[in-house]
């Protein structure tokens, strides 16, 4: 299939498609006019590099993990290598959320401040 289809059936935009390929997550065939050509594979993959990053992952993380990944939620294969590598993630997202949390209090603190004083 060609770009504008897979991008019908996925729902993703042909440029993102485009940046997946940049990126050395999708791996189209050249045909004869030079269009690219996908085959039907490539709506799994899409499916799973899309599942991936609302998981938060890179498109450097998804490319390290995609060749352990099977079915569109996907499942992924188990090696320590790539449970290091979520963990890490996790870890990572975790001190965001913190540091997230901190700034919400902070603001909290501000507006209760200011309703105060427009209060008197």
């Amino acid at each position: 299939m060609l770009i504008g289809e897979l991008s019908r059936v996925t729902g993703v935009h042909a440029h993102q498609l485009r940046y997946y390929e940049a990126q050395g997550l999708l791996e189209p065939r050249r045909g004869g006019n030079g269009y690219r050509e996908y085959g039907e594979d490539a709506v799994l993959t899409v499916t799973q590099i899309r599942r991936l990053l609302a998981a938060g992952l890179s498109t450097q993380e998804i490319a390290y993990i995609l060749p352990c990944a099977t079915g569109p939620e996907p499942e992924l294969y188990a090696c320590e290598e790539l449970l290091e590598m979520l963990r890490a993630r996790m870890s990572g997202l975790d001190e965001h959320i913190g540091t997230l949390m901190q700034s919400r209090r902070a603001l909290s603190d501000f507006i209760a401040a200011t309703e105060e004083r427009v209060a008197v």
